[in-house]
This record gives structure tokens, C-alpha cells and sequence, in this order.
């Protein structure tokens, strides 16, 4: 069997990657994760007592831990999904994504490097340093083109900033020590056990309750959609057949504004949970001041993956909007923990 360090596991993409890997008889992952806000370990419930998941709450900054995990576990692959990654939240609070995005992955870049190198050269040839990263670290497009992987770096928030400097860091390993990296980056994700603070999760939860729906600026910002769980199988290829050294786009190929995404997901629950009276939740969208800085729009051009490895998303924005929006309808106790801070005090059970 083959053994992958995950790091962010029991976050929202992490999570996902997780429970899909699981899947295969022929993979255990060791799961690392600082259980900070956003580390949930309701998302892992399903694989509490997985004879091939080891969870372990520790900080990708702890270069020991990291190191001991690596030995112990003789792991094949790290997949570092572990990042602050809250714009918002960059604004106010810097400090934490340095700390995390950038010292955590150097920490975490030198255990690999050190362990790699020790290893005889038939695991050597195996072993793989996959980090996931964001297309925010291209800055904002005009209303014309697409972020390809040959894109100067242009980060305008603390969060893609930091993201763009443990970017950097990864393709200075592969050059300089022959650290056999990989780096995606990705559009923005949307599906099952978001936080409920970004866009879609955020709209369905109020939307539900019939409260206010607020849409920074005018709502006409620009994201490429990508469900989740076509991104975690992207990630799957490209540790498969990924070339050392490169990177990759993956995006959704689903262009849409803020506003015509809120109005979707208004739609979706008007047809779902009509709310009393007839009223339209279109009506509850309310305009609200822009975040400084906010980037206009996004798009990638995945076009490098679909073509050398064969990858290209499932779903279309439609498609897995509703299939996400029916899975916080089917999942309250899950978003009800969140919302209450419950989700935090769940004790650390084994092989949770």
C-alpha cells in the first residue's frame, strides 16, 4: 500500500481529498491538520475508525513532527492542502498567513527535502511533494483572457501574496535540491463541507433563513467555478503522471458573476424551501461595500492539463451547484455545528 501525508485534512478541499482517497483499497493517508477555525472534524466522521486513516492534530510549522511522521510512516507522496485562505480574513490579520502559507510550507518543504534524500533511489523515484495552490496568486484579469501556468505572478491580497511566496519556495526545492515537486492552481472551489464564510455556503445558509444576501460592490466580480470533487481528482492525476518541477491549472471552465451566482442559488432554494408567503429570495440580495482591493475577475486556462494529463471536470456549474446546494439542505447538523462553534469541542477520538 502506498501512504500519503495529507496536511489541511479535515478543511474543506482537504477533506474531500481525503475521503476520496480512502476509497482505494491500496491507500492510507496520515492526516495532519492544526484544527484552526476552519478544521473540522465532523467532515471526517465518516472515516473516524478507517483502518487506513491516521489523524494527527499538529502544525505543519512543527519540522520535527513533520519529519518523525514522514520516517514512521514511510510516506510516498505530501499533498499540502494546509493554508489560511480567507481574503477577508488576510485583511485583517496578515501575520497568520505568513505564519501558516509561507514559514508552514517552508517547514514543511525541509522535512521533505532532508527525508527524500534519504531514501534509497527506488523510493526516491516515487516520492512526490504536491502543493496546492490558487490562481489569486495571478492577480485580476481584464474583462478578456485567462490565467495560463506561464502567467506573471501579480498577488494583490495578503492571502494570494502569501500563497504566491510558498509557490515560489516549492520551485526553488525542485531547482535547487531536485525535490521532485508538483503545484496546482486552482479556481475557485465550491461543494460538500464548505466553511459556511465564502460565497456559496454563506448565500444558501441565509438564503435558507431568509435573511439579508449581501453581494460585495455591484456583484459583478468574475470567479471560475470548480466543484471540489472534480479538483481532488485533478490533484489524484497529477500525482499520478505530473512531470517533477511543473505546474497546472485546473479550473471549472465556469465563468460566472457573484451576482448571477446568488441569484441561482436563490432559485434553487425558492424551488426547494419555498419560503412562506411566495416571497422571491432574489428580493433579500442587499449590496454591501466592497472589500479593499477586491480582484475583478478570474479565469483559468486549463487547457495544459486536459491535454498532457487527460483531466477535465465533471460537473458543470448547473450540475454541481444544485448537487451542492441539496448537500446543506441534507446536511444541518453538520452546518448547525459550525454556526454554533460546536464543531470545535468534539474530542480527538482515534483514528479520527
Amino acid at each position: 500500500m502506498r501512504t500519503w501525508l495529507v496536511t489541511g485534512g479535515a478543511g474543506f478541499i482537504g477533506g474531500n481529498f481525503v475521503l476520496e482517497a480512502l476509497r482505494d483499497a491500496d491507500t492510507r493517508v496520515v492526516n495532519l491538520d492544526n484544527l484552526t477555525y476552519a478544521g473540522n472534524l465532523d467532515t471526517l466522521a465518516g472515516v473516524r475508525n478507517h483502518p487506513a486513516h491516521s489523524f494527527v492534530h499538529g502544525d505543519i510549522c512543527d519540522g520535527a513532527l513533520v519529519s518523525s511522521l514522514l520516517r514512521t510512516h514511510n510516506i510516498e507522496a505530501v499533498i499540502n492542502f494546509a493554508a489560511e485562505s480567507h481574503v477577508d480574513r488576510s485583511i485583517d490579520g496578515p501575520a497568520a498567513f505568513v505564519q501558516t502559507n509561507v514559514v508552514g510550507t517552508l517547514a514543511l518543504l525541509e522535512a521533505s527535502r532532508h527525508y527524500w534524500q534519504s531514501l534509497p533511489p527506488d523510493q526516491q523515484a516515487r516520492f512526490r511533494f504536491l502543493h496546492v495552490s490558487t490562481d489569486e496568486v495571478f492577480g485580476s484579469l481584464g474583462p478578456s483572457g485567462c490565467f495560463t501556468e506561464a502567467t506573471p505572478y501579480a498577488p494583490n491580497s495578503p492571502y494570494s501574496a502569501s500563497k504566491a511566496a510558498s509557490d515560489h519556495l516549492v520551485r526553488a526545492f525542485h531547482h535547487t535540491w531536485g525535490l521532485p515537486t508538483l503545484t496546482t492552481n486552482c479556481s475557485n472551489n465550491y461543494g460538500p463541507y464548505q466553511f459556511p464564510e465564502k460565497l456559496i455556503p454563506l448565500t444558501i445558509q441565509k438564503g435558507l433563513a431568509g435573511e439579508a444576501l449581501p453581494v460585495y460592490g455591484d456583484g459583478r466580480n468574475v470567479r471560475d467555478w470548480l466543484y471540489v470533487g472534480d479538483h481532488c481528482a485533478a490533484i489524484r492525476r497529477v500525482l499520478e503522471a505530473g512531470r517533477p518541477g511543473e505546474t497546472w491549472n485546473i479550473g471549472g471552465n465556469s465563468e460566472r458573476q457573484n451576482i448571477d451566482v446568488v441569484r441561482a442559488i436563490c432559485a434553487l432554494l425558492d424551488e426547494r424551501r419555498p419560503l412562506p408567503g411566495g416571497r422571491r429570495r432574489e428580493a433579500l440580495i442587499m449590496f454591501v461595500k466592497d472589500r479593499p482591493g477586491h480582484d475583478r475577475r478570474y479565469a483559468v486556462d486549463a487547457s495544459k492539463i486536459r491535454r498532457e494529463l487527460g483531466w477535465v471536470p465533471e460537473h458543470n456549474f448547473t450540475e454541481g451547484l444544485a448537487r451542492t446546494v441539496d448537500w446543506y439542505l441534507e446536511h444541518q447538523p453538520w452546518v448547525r455545528r459550525v454556526l454554533d462553534g460546536s464543531y470545535r469541542m468534539q474530542r480527538l477520538g482515534d483514528g479520527a
